[in-house]
């Protein structure tokens, strides 16, 4: 259908109109505080790279029966025909081929990049399991001492500060081997979960004091709030007060305690397996690979160079993706 000259100057001018409102509009859409941080997080390059970095650790960790079954080479074969008359990897770099990506471990011939996966897995099985644990722990005992006061927050914060005091490492080196012998003898085998599930089991011990103490201050700042007082005068309960109006607004610091605990439990596995106390040589781990690795560091430093990157690059995006996280999280940040 033709338009005269007139109506199509009109319809040209009412789309015109319609297009510059368009913007307008989308301009004053509200976001939530979610919507806000993800929007930070996404202009952040050192938020976008970290946590690139974590996504691809993660899946490589969780990937780890099919990296073996591609692989073709498990984590206690040994390939002793490829080492010299001192125990030394023949060729480059530890003995770097096509066959062996990382090269071989002295004197026992295991392949160093099959057991850093499953290191890998490890570390983080165990370090994201005790972060969940103590968080749990932490938000519960910090939300009822905050909002209830009185004799209960004395005596969380009593029980806290009892056990700030208490000496991380010393407990750890005298725990560790009590609980085995308790269940095992002098010359029975530990199994790996067993040792997995004490090294968590002290994590949680030590590690909820730190949340608990944050998620307390926050909710003592929000229980003498407007919409908490109106949830009180409406006869709300003591669970629906926690977890309908409190919890909800504490969700930021919670989630960056917890991304920041995470690489705080993979440091500590690797120290404590480093000294003898966390997990044995039998379970691949990043501790025990570094702690073999000190008697060749002049005659094959690549065994030692290969599992210190690793843990070193996962440690440091974990820290630098929690830094990031904090400051788009916070509503007053300029990033």
């Amino acid at each position: 259908m033709s338009l005269s000259p007139v109506e199509g100057v009109a319809l040209a001018e009412i789309e015109s109109a319609g297009d510059g409102d368009a913007p307008q509009a989308n301009r004053f859409v509200g976001r939530s505080p979610g919507q806000l941080a993800w929007a930070r997080l996404k202009r952040d390059r050192t938020a976008l790279v970290s946590g690139a970095m974590l996504v691809f650790l993660v899946l490589v960790a969780l990937a780890v029966p099919l990296i073996q079954a591609l692989y073709g080479v498990g984590p206690k074969e040994q390939f002793q025909n490829r080492l010299d008359g001192f125990g030394m990897p023949l060729g480059y770099a530890g003995g770097v081929t096509g066959e062996h990506w990382f090269g071989l471990e002295p004197a026992l011939g295991r392949d160093i990049f099959i057991r850093m996966v499953h290191g890998l897995r490890t570390s983080l099985f165990i370090a994201f399991a005790a972060a969940v644990i103590t968080a749990a722990i932490g938000v519960a005992l910090g939300t009822l001492a905050g909002y209830l006061g009185g004799w209960v927050d004395a005596v969380i914060n009593w029980v806290t500060d009892l056990t700030l005091a208490m000496p991380f490492l010393i407990i750890a080196l005298a725990l560790t081997p009590t609980v085995a012998l308790r269940f095992y003898g002098q010359r029975e085998a530990v199994p790996a979960y067993f040792q997995i599930g004490v090294l968590i089991g002290i994590f949680a011990l030590f590690g909820w004091t730190s949340t608990a103490r944050l998620v307390r201050g926050q909710v003592i700042a929000l229980r003498e709030r407007e919409f908490v007082d109106a949830a009180r005068a409406s006869g709300a309960g003591l669970g629906h007060m926690l977890f309908r109006q409190l919890l909800p607004n504490v969700w930021a610091p919670i989630l960056v305690s917890f991304s920041l605990a995470v690489p705080q439990y993979i440091t500590s596995e690797a120290a404590l397996s480093f000294i003898g106390v966390g997990l044995t040589d039998e379970t691949p781990s990043f501790g025990r690979m570094i702690y073999r690795s000190l008697d060749y560091l002049q005659t094959d430093p690549a065994y030692v160079f290969f599992p210190g990157i690793t843990i070193f690059a996962l440690v440091l995006a974990f820290n630098l993706f929690g830094d990031a996280l904090r400051d788009a999280l916070d509503p007053k940040s300029s990033r």
